[in-house]
């Protein structure tokens, strides 16, 4: 064998089940060539090759968002917004404060935020159109809730967008409306949030600030990431940049009123691959429009954010709104992943898959559910019964984790919030998932969260939904990539996969579980070219 490019020594954990560790790797044209012990693969060390000896570090796949929306992140996170979320302005005083400082910097320019969450900033002001109105009487404001699936609007957003009182809803999603049937300036759902964003961004502006997400991506250790709510209309922006791209991207577009697409299943590359539709089933816990089977507390936190109360919450379509857009995608081969929180929208999608694959049956389909934070262990079976996998949001722990259980859900149910544990336990394939921009990319985090479920009091959320470190370390490298379709090429450290890698400061297999998150990604590769560097 000719010399490696690429010769890495000291732990390497493969996450491949026929040798789940190893001394060494070594690389050559972007894939790994060899895995193995040190003295077999020195001799592939010839005078051009790189060397790396770990130390006390630890070398892996790199990281897999299965769940993740690069390309609306890239905006979200640029100079465009100001990034008002939790994890950067915790007090409510220092939310307004910075939402009055860019209305006044950008006068009629327009200015955009994202990440209010009055649940977690206790203390906002009740963002009505009158408050959005006096707080930016010249220019357009928008200010996009943390979880993305609500915004609010001033008056002259809506007229630089062109919405009126009689503007229809997009399906699946609306706007509000006082008594008089005037706009209220809420938009709820994606396809009316999205229609907020027309003004906010210039074309010239965004291969940089696409530029800088991959950046951030891989600083977190990720070198494949989903894009979960992909607009056609990026396509060609996007495929320009391709050379650019330090992730591959896997894209899932929206479902949309034609229920159809120009795309085929899987068109494209090992580096940018269309794979699926997506659907939201219903909305956030956090907004109070998940469709459950049970209602939600009547608590402090539940009339913060607007839930009446005995309210079950709802869903976005209809059974059979959902039979007719599955109906009209799968059986031209795509996949489909359904955001669904709720337990009532979990048992809809799952008569709705169940109804499809009868109808139209295939051997592979990955079908998936997305973050499925109150799904019951029964669902869970079924789902697992029908080839159905879950991708789940176990970072809502760490943030959410004391809401869920104090303030909107009570301890019964809420200690079973997003029950990673019970899923696996089915035989199911899982990945864990950051659906940033709603968390920050933390893939580290996610691994010690799904082990520890320790909430922001650091009491422990149903200890018996805990992962164990090693299904964790799957459920963020190969799972993600067969949920994917990428895991013949990515996900796991073999010979002929590309040499997609993360170097960490220790094997995370071997620290207290709630240090892994604090653990250093010391570099990043994608095809055996370091993206990162510490």
């Amino acid at each position: 064998m000719a010399p490696a490019d690429l010769v890495i020594t000291g732990t390497v954990l493969t996450v491949d089940e026929a040798r789940p560790t190893a001394e060494a790797l070594a690389v050559a044209n972007g894939r790994i060539v060899a895995v193995g012990n040190r003295s077999d693969i020195n001799e592939l060390i010839g005078p051009d090759t790189r060397t790396i000896d770990l130390g006390s570090g630890c070398v892996m796949p790199g990281f897999v968002e299965a769940h993740g929306h690069p390309l609306m992140e890239a905006l979200a996170l640029s100079d465009r917004f100001v990034d008002i979320r939790p994890v950067t302005i915790g007090r409510a005083d220092g939310v307004v404060d910075a939402i009055r400082a860019e209305v006044a910097r950008r006068g009629a320019g327009g200015a955009y935020f994202n990440g209010w969450d009055p649940l977690l900033q206790s203390g906002l002001p009740e963002p009505t159109l009158a408050w959005l109105d006096a707080t930016a009487p010249d220019g357009p404001l928008v200010i996009i809730h943390n979880s993305g699936h609500k915004a609010f609007f001033n008056s002259h957003a809506a007229r630089v967008n062109g919405l009126t009182r009689d503007t229809p809803d997009p399906k699946g999603s609306s706007y509000g409306h006082d008594a008089d049937g005037e706009l209220d300036g809420t938009a709820v759902e994606i396809g009316a949030v999205f229609s907020l964003l027309g003004d906010a961004i210039k074309p010239s502006d965004y291969p940089g600030m696409l530029r800088a997400e991959c950046a951030r991506l891989n600083r977190a250790g990720l070198t494949m990431c989903s894009e979960m709510a992909f607009d056609p209309e990026f396509g060609p922006l996007v495929e320009q940049l391709r050379n650019d791209l330090t992730v591959r991207l896997r894209t899932y577009e929206m479902s949309n009123a034609r229920m159809s697409t120009d795309a085929t299943p899987g068109q494209g590359d090992d580096i940018l691959r269309q794979v699926g539709i997506k659907i939201w089933v219903d909305g956030s816990p956090y907004v109070g429009n998940i469709d459950l089977s049970f209602p939600y507390l009547d608590t402090a936190a539940t009339r913060t954010i607007g839930v009446p109360p005995g309210s079950c919450g709802c869903a976005n379509y209809t059974r059979e709104q959902l039979t007719e857009i599955v109906h009209a995608y799968f059986p031209k081969g795509w996949q489909m992943a359904c955001h669904v929180q709720g337990d009532a929208g979990v048992d809809t999608i799952l008569d709705v898959y169940e109804g499809v694959l009868r109808a139209h049956p295939r051997e592979d389909h990955r079908l998936r559910l997305e973050h499925v934070g109150a799904i019951r262990p029964d669902q869970l079976r079924r789902a697992a019964a029908l080839g159905v996998t879950c991708s789940i949001f176990v970072d809502q722990i760490h943030y959410w984790g004391d809401v869920v259980v104090d303030g909107l859900f009570g301890p019964e149910r809420g200690s079973r919030w997003m029950p990673a544990g019970s899923a696996v336990a089915t035989g199911m394939r899982i990945s864990l998932h950051n659906d940033p921009p709603v968390t920050p990319e933390e893939p580290l985090r996610n691994i010690s969260v799904a082990a520890t479920r320790v909430a922001p009091s650091g009491r422990v959320v149903g200890p018996e939904e805990c992962l164990t470190v090693e299904q964790a370390i799957r459920a963020q490298t190969i799972d993600p990539a067969w949920q994917m379709f990428a895991d013949d090429v990515v996900g796991s450290l073999e010979v002929g996969k590309y040499a997609d890698l993360v170097v960490l400061s220790a094997d995370p297999r071997t620290v207290p579980p709630e240090e892994i998150a604090d653990l250093e990604v010391r570099a990043t590769f994608l095809a055996g070219r370091q993206v990162y560097r510490q």
